[in-house]
């Protein structure tokens, strides 16, 4: 058993009780290979995601919960549901016609959160602009700002009502290969400050923006051997990094930097091009602003 850290993370995940390859709308998608095993890989499935939620409840954190919903498989992948910050939450838009359906259903349990007060409100976007939540809003507490991902998933005009919302910068970086479709899958801002990130997943101006914004200590790239086991879709609770793979190179690196590494194997969900960040949301991130507020309170 883990010992829990002290932490206020609470994460939003959604059992995979329909969970399946059952289309293809990114490159690892292959429908037909998961129908000749499905039953077991859906157990499978189900194994690796109880794995990952007890995993992050024995480092202390809280868990919401969406309801599946029969014919929505993607429906597990919750990151994809909404950018949350400082209580506020945005609810997404999907680019597919596949995932068109988790729409309501996220926005409903958002609205129940809020409810409840675990969010304060809940923001749509304009029915032109199409964002895939947290997929590709990626919160830096160091820096202040989300690094947003655009192009395959998500439309540069989201930047404007992403910093409209939350009051905050947006830095867009175009995704240029599809392997790495959502910021999620590219790039991770570890607790320190770090950018974990795949190079060749962006363009050689979106690399540049990187560089600009981070000294050479602070970048970490993912080799490919690394980013094929989607490294960068890492959960951070505290200095505990959950990670799906992890080759000794990279844990190497991480724990030299003072980093616990725990890997939770999830090889049937990255058959949908989805890994731990994809399979939760966090919901009590804070920017600069809020917290320097909330401890003037304390």
């Amino acid at each position: 058993m883990l010992a829990a850290a002290m932490t206020n993370a609470r994460f939003l995940m959604c059992p995979p009780d329909h969970y399946a390859v059952a289309y293809s709308i990114n490159p690892w998608m292959d429908p037909a290979t998961w129908s000749q095993n499905d039953r077991a890989l859906a157990k499978a499935a189900r194994q690796e995601w109880v794995a990952l939620r007890r995993t992050l409840l024995a480092l202390g954190a809280a868990i919401e919960l969406v309801l599946p919903v029969r014919g929505l498989p993607d429906l597990v992948f919750t990151a994809n549901s909404a950018v949350v910050l400082d209580g506020k939450a945005l609810a997404a838009r999907f680019r597919h016609p596949e995932r068109k359906g988790e729409e309501p259903h996220y926005e409903a349990a958002l609205r129940a959160l809020a409810a409840r007060g675990v969010l304060a409100s809940v923001a749509t976007l304009p029915p032109d602009i199409v964002l895939e939540g947290a997929g590709d809003c990626v919160w830096d507490t160091a820096r202040n700002l989300f690094w947003m991902g655009y192009g395959p998933r998500s439309d540069l005009a989201a930047r404007a009502v992403v910093e409209q919302v939350f009051g905050v910068e947006v830095v867009a970086l175009e995704l240029a290969d599809q392997r790495f479709y959502h910021m999620d899958t590219a790039l991770s801002v570890l607790p320190g400050g770090e950018l974990m990130y795949v190079p060749g997943a962006f363009t050689a101006a979106g690399r540049a923006e990187i560089a600009a914004r981070s000294t050479a200590v602070q970048r970490i790239p993912i080799a490919d051997h690394n980013a094929g086991r989607l490294a960068a879709n890492t959960v951070c609770v505290g200095d505990t990094l959950v990670m799906p793979g992890c080759g000794d190179d990279l844990r190497e690196t991480l724990e030299e930097r003072g980093y616990r590494i725990i890997v939770v194997p999830l090889p049937e969900f990255l058959r949908s091009g989805g890994a731990a960040f994809c399979l939760t949301l966090r919901l009590d991130r804070r920017s600069a602003a809020v917290g320097a507020r909330a401890a003037a309170v304390a």
